[in-house]
């Protein structure tokens, strides 16, 4: 039975991964430097699959794993990545993001995970 998946999510080619992580991420705020160091680091996990279903964790992320910092940060972008490699296409909701502006002192993370 084929795995039905009802969050929202993104499906995309392994070889276009690169080019999908680029605009995705500096729409999500992501300045060229920090979108390349994510890149950099995701891209050989997920460029020979097939397909990859990426989903950025938002709410689920930042309600889990909370986070202190002094002095407070005026913005604060917390970025994180689930993926899982796909042998085949499948049918799912695009997730909607939002677009982050900077304001003052900025704290930026980023990170992922591999769904097994």
């Amino acid at each position: 039975m084929e795995r039905v998946y009802k969050h929202y999510y993104f499906i995309i080619r392994g070889g276009d991964t690169a080019a999908f992580l680029q605009k995705t991420l500096s729409d999500m705020g992501l300045t060229p430097k920090e979108y390349n160091d994510f890149i950099v680091y995701w891209l050989p996990y997920m460029q020979d699959n097939a397909y990859n279903l990426i989903s950025f964790q938002q709410e689920n992320y930042t309600q889990q794993a909370k986070l202190d910092i002094q002095p407070a940060p005026d913005s604060v972008l917390r970025v994180f990545m689930a993926f899982r490699p796909l042998e085949k296409p499948v049918e799912v909701t695009p997730q909607k993001l939002q677009p982050f502006e900077r304001n003052g002192f900025t704290v930026v993370e980023w990170g992922g995970t591999e769904v097994k």
